[in-house]
Order: C-alpha cells, then structure tokens, then sequence
C-alpha cells in the first residue's frame, strides 16, 4: 500500500511551479491543488505572460481543478501554494469552498490574514508554514534581481 504524501511533499510540487514562474520572469508563486491524494492542479502566476492581474497561480488552480474533476465545488480538495494568498485569490477560494488551503510564506503586505479571515469559506481550514523558508527564498531571490 502506497504512503499518502505530506504537506512538504505537495508543497514541494507547488515550489516547482513557482520556480516555472520564476523563469518566465513571473512573480514566482506555484500552486497545487490535491483531491484523493492526487494533484489535480498545477499552476504559477501566469499575470505578466496574459497581461491579467487576475492570473494568481491560485486563479489558475481552482479553474483547472475544477475543469479536471468536472465541478465547481473544491470542498473535498487541499489548495498547496507557496505564498499567502491575497484577498482577491481567497475571495475565490471562498466562491470554490476548498476544504483545506496550505500555504508556505506569509505575505506581510497583501496576503488575506491583514484583512479578515473572514473572507474565507466557513468550513474552510488554514495550515501555514510549510517549507517557510524556501517559498520565502524564490521570492525574495526574485524581488533581489528585481532591484
């Protein structure tokens, strides 16, 4: 019998995909969404190459996840992103009900805890801190050749 995989195993694959953002000069956040143990989601922030504020690795996550399992409601699905997300990615994920969201950095200026939590579905659960550290770093990398 197969191990389910840990929040540092997805958040790992979500790391991945902010390192594709981070080489197409995007803001590198990466995002997974995971039902049954499986990814039915990946995605990066897409926001430079479509010319659309609204392409959070998070918005293209939840509309992929929702296209692969053929429904709109994520309640029974994990969210893995590498970043926190801001108040317009958990708006969405509110719209979606994602069971659960896990997140690795805190983002100190637009990240949706500054506001309110309760933006967020009701049922919805939070875990934060996973590989902290190394979602922090591509981040700040990218900012530090930014500058």
């Amino acid at each position: 019998m197969l191990k389910a995989k840990s929040h540092q195993d997805y958040m790992k694959e979500a790391l991945k995909e902010a390192q594709k953002a981070f080489d197409r000069d995007e803001v590198p956040v990466g995002a997974v969404i995971v039902c049954n143990d499986q990814i039915v989601a990946r995605a990066h922030n897409l926001t430079e190459t479509l010319n659309d504020v609204t392409a959070h690795a998070e918005m293209q996550a939840f509309t992929s996840a929702a296209n692969n399992i053929g429904g709109k409601y994520l309640n029974e699905c994990t969210l893995y992103v590498t970043l926190e997300p801001c108040i317009m990615c958990a708006g969405a994920s509110y719209w979606s009900q994602i069971g659960n969201i896990v997140y690795g950095a805190k983002d100190k200026k637009r990240g949706f805890s500054n506001n309110s939590l309760s933006i967020l579905h009701p049922k919805t659960k939070i875990i934060s801190g996973i590989l902290q550290e190394e979602c922090s770093e591509i981040i700040s990398d990218f900012f530090k050749l930014k500058r």
